[in-house]
């Protein structure tokens, strides 16, 4: 039975530089695969430098699960295998050579095969990734039975793609990534709605439970849907996936051929142009923002202003991204700092006037304003974190490594992005998204 859920804690930022709802394709030259994109895995490389491949072409496998394949997203030669501290594989470097050669796979309708075949194809296609498993945030093992799917509909980050605008059109696609993803399991898919979505692929989707979700964010976190619908206990397994990764699924099924097209928005205060761009997977970041940035002491971040990793020009797009977002750098130092007001300031508590004009959309660079301080009971995190967890509590959990406690407290249901929220309204400045991260990879290596 589908739900209306309503979310009262959060807070909304908005932000200058939210991307125009046009598109353009992007074909591009240089495009990696990184290894650093996805937690708990241990990459075997499959191919040597100067090698061809197409795309779907196997490039490298998990070591310790070797049905988990990871393919080309475009046809080219490998230019180079970029390491770091002790031969960590960090990037392996693909230049297309603009043939657009795809490696052929099963095309079908996927309510026509086995859960066998269908699990097959996603493997061996290198499509499997996208799907991903709470707890711990890592790629699902497919001999695992979730006991459900979860597809967040909408995003209610700062800046973020606008998932009605890329699903546009795409209704066969999405419907045939949705029929693929029922069939591999005979748990419920729950595909979660915000108020404002309207795309036909959304309302009209079949074979799934539609839930209506509204509210502040991180109302479109796929994690606080999940603790409002059906919470994650110790030994549950729920899967999850992006909803324009659906599309990706579905064409694989439909093409028979890993398409690894995405539409991203290019986003922030400092693009002359905010719109979306069609680019395929781990493409190059500078060939994207080349002439498109308004002055060059700028952070560019894959991902949102939240969540999203700090890349340099001649950096790569992360494989999860739906945005590649720009803001001012943030090392410029102002006099007196926050004792200063000042109506171009953002502040959750009332140190500026941002409280008096809720609807102004700021621009924000990347100054901390301040550095790591102790942590400090005064209840301001409980009024954005929707979850009926303790974070601070949680926080110093992670901190003294109690298992136990850390388990008692409910971090079998978080991610990083849960707490990206607190970490931007913490007066403690302490990185709250890391410390998820560590206690999650704790977690998971203790129950192993």
């Amino acid at each position: 039975m589908s739900k209306q859920i309503k979310i009262k804690k959060g807070l909304d930022l908005k932000l200058v530089g939210t991307a125009e709802k046009s598109s353009k394709s992007l074909n591009l030259k240089n495009y990696a695969l990184k290894p650093t994109d996805f937690h708990g895995l241990f990459p075997k490389l499959m191919v040597r430098v100067g090698d061809k491949v197409k795309a779907g072409s196997p490039i490298f496998f998990d070591k310790y699960r070797d049905n988990i394949i990871f393919t080309s997203p475009v046809s080219g030669t490998i230019t180079d295998v970029i390491r770091g501290a002790k031969r960590k594989m960090l990037e392996i470097r693909i230049e297309s050579d603009g043939t657009d050669s795809y490696e052929t796979f099963k095309q079908a309708d996927p309510k026509s095969l086995k859960k066998e075949e269908i699990i097959e194809e996603l493997l061996k296609s290198g499509v499997w990734p996208l799907i991903r498993q709470r707890p711990y945030t890592v790629i699902a093992n497919p001999v695992d039975q979730p006991k459900a799917i979860f597809i967040s509909g909408f995003d209610t980050a700062p800046l973020a793609a606008d998932i009605d605008f890329i699903l546009e059109g795409k209704e066969k696609e999405f419907q045939t990534g949705l029929d693929a993803l029922s069939m591999i399991s005979d748990s419920n898919i729950h595909l979660n709605l915000g108020p404002d979505s309207k795309a036909p692929a959304l309302l009209n989707a079949k074979g799934v439970e539609i839930n209506n979700f509204s509210g502040p964010h991180p109302a479109g976190n796929v994690g606080i849907q999940i603790h409002h619908i059906s919470p994650i206990n110790k030994g549950d397994i729920v899967w999850t996936v992006n909803a324009a990764d659906v599309l990706t699924i579905g064409r694989l099924f439909l093409e028979g051929k890993y398409n690894a097209e995405k539409m991203i928005a290019l986003c922030g205060s400092e693009v002359k142009e905010p719109q979306y761009i069609t680019v395929k997977s781990g493409v190059e970041i500078g060939s994207i923002v080349k002439d498109q940035l308004k002055q060059d002491h700028v952070r560019i971040i894959s991902g949102n202003v939240f969540t999203g990793t700090r890349i340099d020009r001649s950096g790569y797009l992360s494989y999860y991204s739906k945005e590649i977002t720009v803001i001012p750098e943030g090392d410029v130092y102002e006099f007196f700092g926050w004792l200063v007001p000042s109506p171009k300031k953002h502040s959750f508590y009332r140190t500026a006037f941002s409280w008096l004009m809720p609807n102004k959309s700021y621009k924000p660079n990347t100054n901390m304003n301040g550095g790591e301080r102790a942590f400090v009971f005064t209840g301001a995190l409980e009024q954005v974190f929707p979850m009926d967890i303790l974070p601070i509590q949680l926080m110093k959990a992670i901190m003294a490594e109690d298992i136990d406690l850390m388990e008692q407290l409910g971090i079998y249901e978080l991610d990083e992005e849960d707490f990206a929220l607190c970490e931007y309204i913490s007066t403690s400045k302490i990185d709250m998204q890391e410390l998820i991260r560590k206690g999650l990879d704790m977690m998971r290596i203790e129950m192993s």
